[in-house]
C-alpha cells in the first residue's frame, strides 16, 4: 500500500486523543489573539481559548488569515520528499478559499513530485463535522485502506454530515461577510437566538430563531433527532465557545435518547470562533442523505 499521511486544517475540531492515537497532522492557520496574530498548529490549550473568547466579550475584533497555495506547498513538501502522499481535509469551500488554494498547490507539486500525490478534500463542513470525517479517514487508514479508496469513501459520506448551531450574536458572521445585514438584524431582537446550519453546498443558512437558550438547545436536539443516521456510526461532536452549560444540557438530551452514543465535547477552535463569537453551540453528526 502506498504510504500516506492524513492532514486537516485547524478549522476542524477533533479530540486530542484522536490526534495522538492516529498521528493526525495539521495545516496551521493564523488568528488574532488581542493585538497579536497567533499561529494555530493543532488543538489550542484551554487557557488560550478562554483568553480568546474572553477577549471577544471585551470587544476584541478577532480575525483570521487565508492559506495561500505557496503556504500549502511548504506544508506538503516535507512529506512528499519522504515518499508520502497526502490526504488533506479542509474547511468548506462555501466558507473559505482554502480548498481552491490547495488544488493549485496540488497541481504545482505534481510536477516536482510525480511519484506521489496530494488529495485535497472539500469537507463542505467545519468544526465537529470535520472531526467526524477525519476520524473516519484515520480509521480507514488503520484498516489498511489505500489513499485512493479512502479519498473516495470520505467523498461518499460528506453528504451525510450535518452541523446545526446557535450563536448569541450574528454580528461576527455579518462582519466576516458570511451572512447578510438583513439576517444579522434578527439577532438584534430581544433574547432571540438564531439557529443556522451548514448547507449541502457548504454555506451558512439561517433556518430559524428561538427565544432564549433553553428553547434553542431543544431546537438543536430536535434537528439532530430528526436527521441522525445510526448506520453511519454512534459518535457525535458537540462544540461550544464558553457555553459549557449549554453543551452539557444538549449532551444530556442526546444520551437520554441514545445511551450508547459517544459524545465528544470540545471547545470551538478559534478559526471558526473568530467569526461566530462567544456562546456558540454546535452539534455535528452523520445523517440521512
Amino acid at each position: 500500500m502506498k504510504k500516506y499521511v492524513i492532514m486537516m486544517d485547524v478549522s476542524g475540531d477533533v479530540t486530542q486523543e484522536v490526534v495522538d492515537k492516529y498521528d493526525l497532522k495539521f495545516v496551521p492557520m493564523q488568528y488574532s489573539l488581542g493585538e497579536e496574530m497567533r499561529t494555530s498548529v493543532g488543538r489550542e490549550p484551554e487557557d488560550i481559548m478562554k483568553k480568546f473568547y474572553d477577549g471577544q466579550k471585551n470587544g476584541d475584533l478577532t480575525r483570521t488569515s487565508q492559506i495561500t497555495p505557496y503556504m500549502y506547498e511548504e506544508y506538503f513538501s516535507p512529506y512528499l520528499e519522504k515518499g508520502y502522499s497526502v490526504l488533506y481535509l479542509c474547511l468548506s469551500s462555501g466558507l473559505s478559499s482554502t480548498f481552491s488554494a490547495a488544488l493549485l498547490a496540488k497541481d504545482s507539486l505534481k510536477e516536482k513530485y510525480p511519484d506521489v500525490d496530494v488529495y485535497p478534500i472539500d469537507s463542505l463542513s467545519a468544526t465537529g463535522g470535520m472531526g467526524l470525517l477525519i476520524e473516519r479517514a484515520l480509521k480507514n487508514r488503520e484498516n489498511q485502506m489505500s489513499i485512493e479508496d479512502n479519498y473516495q469513501d470520505i467523498l461518499n459520506v460528506i453528504p451525510h454530515v450535518r452541523c446545526w448551531f446557535m450563536v448569541q450574536d450574528l454580528k461576527y458572521l455579518k462582519r466576516g461577510g458570511r451572512i447578510s445585514s438583513t439576517t444579522a438584524f434578527v439577532g438584534a431582537l430581544l433574547n432571540i437566538k438564531p439557529i443556522l446550519r451548514i448547507t449541502p453546498e457548504g454555506k451558512l443558512l439561517n433556518i430559524g430563531k428561538k427565544r432564549g437558550n433553553k428553547a434553542t438547545v431543544q431546537a438543536l436536539f430536535d434537528y439532530f433527532k430528526e436527521n441522525y443516521n445510526p448506520e453511519l456510526g454512534n459518535t457525535i461532536y458537540i462544540c461550544d465557545s464558553l457555553a459549557k452549560e449549554l453543551s452539557e444540557e444538549l449532551k444530556t438530551k442526546v444520551l437520554d435518547l441514545y445511551p450508547n452514543m459517544i459524545v465528544k465535547q470540545e471547545t470551538l477552535c478559534p478559526i471558526i470562533g473568530a467569526h461566530t463569537g462567544p456562546g456558540m453551540l454546535v452539534i455535528s453528526h452523520f445523517a440521512k442523505e
